[in-house]
């Protein structure tokens, strides 16, 4: 695949961050896994494109090597969108959409990307949220806070995907929810789905009756919290 101008300088921005993350991580064995992840490239395939054995990338991961250098790092980087780019560049396009966004911040009232990918139970804590179904996955790789009507009634299907900032394994919380069902509805436009979603501002009881079964048939985890939003936004930047 040749990949547009607009692509190139996504190519060059997200190296320039997925390096600087990994370097400047105090785990970046971690900080590297959560990135392989993120692209959905196995350890084998990562190794065979750099050249090098899987257990030198397992090594690396796991902290049985000392830190990577710059040097190996920037070939896990080329490594990651080398793939991504003979897959079609679904995740290098996906980050130049991110880049040129904006969002109203009566929109999006948060968007952070985490440094390794943190457990969804720490994202629950944060808000105080109580876990109606669990999800497939059970760690996030960042965050997303949403206006739920302001979102729902003023972005198209393209901007919604957006929502998902750098990563699509993360926690959309849903602010101002009354009943969870236009969420919930809205998020099926939307491909992929995220790992975990928050309904802020109901409990259990006043939930949709079919919000549970939905998130099932789509594969995420679903939470509800009635936690005072300004505290619990503060301690989800502190994850």
């Amino acid at each position: 695949m040749t990949v547009g101008e607009d692509d190139t300088g996504a190519r060059e921005e997200l190296a320039r961050r997925i390096a600087g993350e990994i370097t400047l991580s105090s785990d970046p064995g971690a900080t590297l896994r959560k990135w392989r992840t993120d692209f959905d490239v196995s350890q084998t395939d990562l190794a065979d494109r750099m050249g090098v054995s899987s257990s030198v990338v397992s090594d690396y991961e796991s902290g049985r090597r000392e830190s990577p250098g710059i040097g190996l790092v920037s070939r896990v980087v080329d490594g990651l969108l080398d793939i991504d780019e003979s897959r079609g560049g679904a995740r290098i396009r996906q980050y130049a959409r991110v880049v040129s966004a904006g969002f109203e911040s009566d929109i999006v009232r948060d968007i952070r990307e985490y440094p390794t990918a943190v457990p969804t139970e720490r994202v629950y804590e944060a808000l105080d949220a109580t876990e109606i179904t669990p999800g497939d996955r059970d760690t996030v790789n960042g965050h997303t806070v949403i206006n739920s009507i302001e979102a729902i009634t003023s972005l198209s299907s393209e901007e919604f995907y957006r929502l998902y900032g750098q990563s699509t394994d993360r926690a959309l919380v849903f602010t101002g929810v009354t009943r969870g069902e236009s969420p919930l509805v809205a998020l099926r436009v939307v491909t992929p789905t995220p790992n975990a979603v928050i309904l802020h501002g109901l409990d259990e009881e006043a939930l949709w009756d079919h919000a549970a079964a939905l998130a099932s048939v789509d594969g995420f985890a679903l939470a509800v919290s009635t936690a005072e939003l300004e505290p619990a936004l503060e301690n989800l930047r502190a994850l």
